[in-house]
């Protein structure tokens, strides 16, 4: 199979479902002339005109509220919001009218709009370009949150977000965008709420989503050489949420690792968490870790940021404390 980027499966996904559904359009700043910030949305402009690749003013607000209006009258618009942290910029939009649009008409209007954003640290980008905020979002009733990890991923499940009669946050790690990985040539799409296992294990569970995921394989690696079988499980999507998966995987080893790079106050992993003590809690040999970020502003020091992000050795750290 052949191997591409996680940016050009994002671009694929984008340029398969525009020439398959007319009423699909991208928006957002810099997307067209300049193919998006990370080049991302490359070429489109050039298949498709200025009227379905649309470079927008710089206002968040405005193209969310556009899109919002697009989309409860027919269109399936993808918007580009360049950095998950400009959310905060349009969250009345996004929490107060999409979210609640379809179920406030009873289900008689459609919002079919994906919002692109790309989340996370390790460029030195500083406080205000690096954060993963997936947590707002998926506390947000009526929104779908999506993190894929892998270019299949993201191009399946980014067709399947188009598809979708509901709002969709697609959010996209800076650091994958160069990762190269098999893609299939034809035609698929990855249901949204299906978890992957991508490495079976038995004794520890490592659950996690987007980059963290690579970090998550990297250390079973290491604890595979101290015969220690770690199971990695890729939520890939954070709403709908594959609890099945999740209780599954918990039963088979009874001890289990959350591992995101957001925050931990308020992180999803702490949702996962409270999900298994729940309902899974007599699977438990052990009690449950969480390794994240700390709860501080990310600091441009590529040192002090280095040190601010989950890695192997925290992961190791935990594991070695519940086996």
């Amino acid at each position: 199979m052949r191997e591409i980027t996680f940016a050009q499966a994002i671009n694929e996904a984008l340029r398969e479902e525009m020439k398959k559904d007319p009423t699909v359009f991208i928006a957002g700043e810099d997307i067209g002339l300049m193919g998006g910030v990370f080049g991302v949305t490359g070429g489109l402009l050039e298949d498709f005109g200025e009227e379905r690749v649309r470079d927008t003013p710089i206002t968040e607000a405005a193209i969310v509220g556009s899109a919002i209006g697009a989309a409860v009258t027919g269109m399936r618009p993808v918007i580009e919001l360049m950095f998950i942290d400009f959310t905060a910029v349009a969250m009345d939009q996004i929490v107060n009218q999409a979210a609640k649009m379809r179920y406030m008409f009873g289900g008689k209007a459609t919002l079919p709009l994906t919002i692109r954003t790309c989340a996370g640290a390790g460029f030195s980008a500083s406080a205000q370009h690096s954060q993963s905020l997936e947590a707002w979002f998926a506390h947000t009733p009526g929104l779908k949150v999506v993190m894929p990890s892998t270019p299949q991923d993201a191009k399946g499940l980014l067709k399947a977000a188009i598809k979708d009669n509901n709002p969709v946050i697609f959010i996209e790690h800076k650091l994958l965008y160069g990762k190269k990985g098999e893609v299939p040539e034809g035609e698929y799409t990855i249901p949204l709420g299906k978890a992957q296992i991508l490495r079976e294990g038995k004794d520890l569970t490592l659950i996690s989503w987007s980059r963290m995921v690579d970090i998550c394989l990297s250390a079973a690696d290491i604890l595979s050489k101290e015969a220690i079988k770690a199971e990695v499980i890729d939520l890939r999507t954070l709403v709908p949420l594959d609890k099945e998966a999740i209780f599954s995987s918990v039963e088979k080893t009874g001890r289990v690792i959350i591992v995101h790079e957001a925050c931990l106050t308020g992180g999803f992993g702490g949702e996962i968490a409270a999900l298994i003590a729940d309902e899974a809690f007599d699977s438990l040999d052990a009690p449950i870790k969480r390794v994240a970020a700390p709860d501080v502003p990310i600091p441009f020091n590529p040192v002090l940021e280095k040190h601010y992000l989950p890695d192997e050795e925290k992961i190791l750290r935990a594991a070695r404390q519940i086996l």
